[in-house]
C-alpha cells in the first residue's frame, strides 16, 4: 500500500472545499453532490472492507453492499458514497439514517485509488475514471452504481438541481491527482438547496405544555 495508508491499510479520502460558487471552464467537470455517507471500499486477499471517511467499520452496518462489492477486482480501493434513494429516486439522508431491510441502499463509485495492487492516485482524474469504467464497473452490478459526469453548462446544472430538490453539485479539476486527506481546492462542493433538519434532544414540562425544548441541527453532509 502507499505511504499515505495507515497501519491497517486505510487511506484517508481526499476532501472537498465548500464554496458558495463553483469554478467554470474546460478544466472542470461536474458531478451531483450525493446526500449520504462517504466511504472507501477495498478488497484485499479476497476480503471486502467498507470503511467510513474516519476509518470506522461499515461492514456490519451495510452487509448487502459488502456482498455486492465481492466481485470487484482484488487488491483494489474505491472511493464513493453510500446513498439511500427515496421513491422518486432522489438521495435521502433521512432514509439513510433510518434504513431498514427494504431500504434502497446503493454505493456510488466516483474514484479509484488502487487497482489490482497498482497505486493510480497520481494519475489525472479522467484517467482514473477511465480505469473504473474499463476494469471495475464490468465486474459489478446494482446496488453498486457509478457517479456520472454531468454534461451541461453550470447554470443549467444549478437550475436543474434546484428544480429537482437535489442537494448540490461538485466541481473537480479534470487533471486532479488524488490527494489523501487533503483539501487542496482541486475538488469543490456547493449546496444548491439548503434544507435543514432539526433533532429534538430533550424537553422540560411546564404544566400542560412544554416549558423548554432542547434541539440541534441535523448533520450537514459532504
Amino acid at each position: 500500500m502507499p505511504t499515505c495508508a495507515t497501519t491497517d491499510g486505510f487511506i484517508a479520502p481526499m476532501l472537498l472545499v465548500r464554496s458558495e460558487t463553483l469554478p467554470e471552464g474546460p478544466d472542470w467537470l461536474y458531478e451531483l453532490k450525493l446526500d449520504g455517507y462517504r466511504a472507501l471500499a477495498s478488497k484485499s486477499g479476497g476480503e471486502v472492507q467498507l470503511r467510513s471517511r474516519n476509518n470506522k467499520d461499515f461492514n456490519a452496518r451495510y452487509p448487502g453492499l459488502v456482498k455486492a462489492l465481492e466481485s470487484m477486482p482484488d487488491e483494489t480501493v474505491l472511493d464513493g458514497e453510500i446513498v439511500s434513494l427515496d421513491e422518486a429516486g432522489r438521495p435521502s439522508f433521512n432514509a439513510l439514517q433510518n434504513h431498514g431491510p427494504r431500504s434502497s441502499l446503493h454505493f456510488f463509485i466516483f474514484d479509484l485509488l488502487i487497482l489490482r495492487g497498482h497505486d493510480v492516485m497520481a494519475e489525472p482524474l479522467l484517467k482514473r475514471r477511465a480505469l473504473i469504467e474499463k476494469h471495475v464497473l464490468p465486474t459489478l452490478a446494482d446496488p453498486i452504481r457509478y457517479s456520472p459526469i454531468l454534461e451541461a453548462s453550470l447554470p443549467n446544472l444549478i437550475r436543474s438541481v434546484r428544480e429537482q430538490g437535489l442537494e448540490g453539485l461538485v466541481a473537480k479539476r479534470r487533471d486532479s491527482r488524488y490527494e489523501p486527506g487533503e483539501r487542496s481546492g482541486a475538488w469543490v462542493k456547493m449546496r444548491v438547496n439548503r434544507t435543514q433538519e432539526f433533532v429534538i434532544g430533550g424537553y422540560t414540562l411546564g404544566g400542560r405544555h412544554f416549558d423548554a425544548l432542547i434541539f440541534g441541527y441535523g448533520r450537514m453532509t459532504g
